[in-house]
This record gives structure tokens, sequence and C-alpha cells, in this order.
């Protein structure tokens, strides 16, 4: 369509030429002493018109004749800012293929271009970026060449060169504290990690990337405190899946546990922990353990055991026969203290699934506390043929020896005996 109007333009113009020119009687008379010319008008228009034409092309040439030396400069400076460019994604390119010397090499080459570029007072808009990503690149491929003295000098001049702000973005300087983070996580540093880290603003230690090298940082210096704090702050930033966040919290919760040297001290850690982590079945059975050693109070370790004692009664798969294993030994650990209130859920958990040995083997042990020798011999006997755990196994053989010889029966005594022997040599 448009096309077509520009077609309807050029015949209504031409059609208004012809019409002017053809009837166009007019003159144009010049008055040269001793000489007269007379030139008719349409003549007069055409060269005028042709003087416009060749007095704009001459200026035109004249302008691109002066303009030579500035484009021939032009030229040159654009031909060194895309090899500079060209040298930053080279060093990008070879770091990913692990070519780490070739990486040094063209980051010091887009380095190289850009001071030409300066000395030649060119200013780039992006020039203090592209040198401290030439310096990062630099310093990330020293680092895998294990070359720390080179590493360290181009980290600091990429620090310096991102000092000053409000000339870089603040995630310039930011993404160049966090790769120092890492080269010292890296080198086994976790002090020099913790402290690079510590530099960052607020907003971004708390950045996911930041919280996973505070992480890795604080378990290596085993402040595992800390290191917990940073891992609930990554689980809610769904930084892990639902499991591995779990697996990390219940291995860090219990390394807090493991930390303490009194009771005081594990109460103190066990308070520290939130509800989440307490219900863990692992961590609870650890905390009793670890009050059991510290010779602590094993009233307290048995009210952190009951909500997993529950949830064993009310379904008994929810735990491993590793776990079922553990929570039998921090309760046999303190039967002689136990109430009547404990005595009562062992010996109904028993009745519940009579085919547990890890449960007969409890309740038998309570028994024998409380000087029930039959039941308890009933209830070790069928648990020393069930039991898979070879500790528990010659425990209960131990016992049902005890209870034999309580009776006189050195025949009994003396395979009870032979029993835990040979189990304790497997």
């Amino acid at each position: 369509m448009r096309a077509a109007l520009w077609l309807l333009a050029l015949f209504g113009i031409a059609a208004a030429v012809a019409l002017f020119a053809g009837n166009n009687q007019g003159t144009v008379t010049v008055f040269w002493p001793p000489w007269r010319v007379d030139l008719s008008l349409n003549l007069v228009l055409l060269l005028l018109a042709g003087a416009f034409v060749l007095l704009h092309v001459a200026l035109r040439a004249l302008a691109a004749l002066f303009s030579l030396p500035h484009q021939a400069r032009q030229w040159r400076v654009q031909q060194k800012e895309r090899s500079l460019h060209a040298a930053l994604l080279d060093a990008m390119v070879q770091l990913m293929a692990g070519r780490f010397s070739r990486a040094r090499k063209a980051a010091l080459a887009a380095l190289a271009q850009e001071r030409t570029l300066e000395a030649l007072d060119v200013a780039l808009p992006q020039a203090r970026q592209l040198r401290v990503l030439s310096h990062l690149l630099a310093a990330e491929s020293a680092q895998s060449l294990q070359d720390r003295p080179a590493r360290d000098a181009h980290l600091q001049q990429a620090l310096n060169e991102s000092a000053e702000r409000g000339v870089l973005s603040p995630e310039t300087r930011e993404g160049v504290q966090l790769r120092a983070a890492r080269w010292a996580l890296e080198d086994r540093d976790p002090s020099a990690a913790l402290a690079r880290l510590e530099e960052l603003p607020q907003g971004v230690q708390r950045r996911t990337l930041a919280l996973r090298l505070h992480l890795k940082a604080a378990r290596l210096d085993q402040r595992t405190l800390e290191a917990l704090q940073t891992a609930r702050l990554l689980a809610k930033h769904r930084a892990f899946s639902g499991a591995a966040a779990r697996v990390i919290l219940r291995g860090l919760a219990t390394d807090v546990l493991s930390a303490a040297h009194d009771a005081a001290q594990l109460l103190r850690a066990w308070e520290s922990l939130e509800t989440s982590e307490r219900e863990m079945p692992e961590v609870a059975i650890h905390a009793a353990q670890r009050m059991v050693a510290l010779h602590g109070d094993l009233a307290m370790a048995r009210n952190w055991l009951l909500p997993v004692w529950e949830r064993m009664v009310i379904q008994p798969r929810s735990l491993s026969d590793e776990l079922r294993v553990r929570l039998a030994r921090a309760l046999e650990a303190g039967l002689d203290s136990v109430d009547a209130d404990w005595l009562a859920r062992i010996e109904s958990a028993q009745r519940n699934d009579p085919r547990d040995a890890n449960l007969q083997y409890l309740a038998g042990m309570a028994c024998m506390k409380r000087q029930l020798w039959g039941k308890a011999q009933q209830l070790l006997a069928q648990a020393g043929q069930g039991l898979q755990d070879a500790e528990l196994h010659r425990r209960a053989w131990l016992a049902l020896a005890e209870l034999a010889e309580a009776r006189n029966d050195a025949p009994q005594a003396l395979a009870a005996w032979k029993r835990a022997a040979l189990t304790e040599d497997h």
C-alpha cells in the first residue's frame, strides 16, 4: 500500500514538473558588459540544481578526506577493543575447559589490551569492570595451578579496582569476595574464609551462596553450633532437598551434643536445638546416650527418649533396626533408676509385639532389675535366639549366665557363658 502511494506521488510530481517546464516562457538575462546572455528559466533552474549537487558532493568528499585519520584511529581502537573482549571470552572458555595456563594467558592478554587502550586515551564505559573480571579470571587460573602468590596478587588488584563505590555495581566486589572465600576453603583455611564472609554486607551474607560457604567454613573450623544455625537458614531457603536438609541438620545437631563435656553443657546444647531437631530419633537417642556417658540425670534422658519410644510403639517399622538397638541400649543403661511408668511402657510394648527380640531383651533386663528371675530368664532366652546385634546378644547370654549362677545351675551357667564367649569371638 505504501509503495502504491509513493508511485502515485511520483506521478503527480512528474506531471507538475512537465506542466511547469513545458509552458514556461520565462527567461533570465545576465548582463556582463559588453556581453548579454539570455537563458531560459528552465536551464537556469537545472544549472542551479546541478551546482548545488556538485557543491554538496565536493563538501562530502572533503569531509571524508579530512576524517580519514580519525576513522583510521577509530578502526584501530575498535580492533583492539574487539581483541580485548575476545581475549576475555577465551579466558572464560579455557577456564571452563580446564586449560588453566591458557586461561591465565588469555586473561593477561585482555589486561594488556586494556592498558593499550588506556594509553591511547580511550575511555571504555566498562573499563574498570573488565579489569576486575580479567584479574579474577587470572586469579582463578592461578588457584587451579596452585600458584598462590600470583593468585593473591591478582585478587588484591581486583579488590583495589572494585573498591571505589559508585563506579562499579556492588555485585562486582561482592563476587570477588565470595570467590576469595571459596579459595580459602579450598586451601583448608576456614578462618580466612569466615573473615572474607564477614566483610560482606549483612544482606549478602544471607544469600544462598554465602550461606553455603559459611556452612562449609564453620564445619571445617569446628564451629558446630554456628554451622547448625547456618544450615537452618539454608533449609528455610530450600537450598537443599528435604532429605538432604534432614541429614545435614541431624548430623550437626549430633555434633553439637557430642561437644558437651558435662551434663550441664549437654542440657544447654539440647535446649539450643529446635523442636524438629529434638524429635529426630537419631538426635534424641544420641542425647540420651551422651547423658548416660556423662553420668547425668537419667530421668531427663528418658524424657528425651519418650517421643521416640511412642513413635516406635505406634509405628513399629518407623525406626530402622539400628535405631531400635540403640534405643534399647540407651534405656537399658538407666534401668536401675527406671520408674514404674517406664516399666509399664516396656512391658506393654513387649506384649503388643511379642516377637520383637529387642523388646524381649529390654523387658527381660527390666524384670532382672526388679528381681523377677523366672520371667527375666524366659524373656532373655527368647531374646538370645532372635537378637541380631552382637553386643545385645552377648549381654543377653551374660545375663542368663548370672541368673543360672544365682540358681546354682552350673551346667546352664556354663552353657550361657560359652554362648556369650562365642558371640564375643565373632
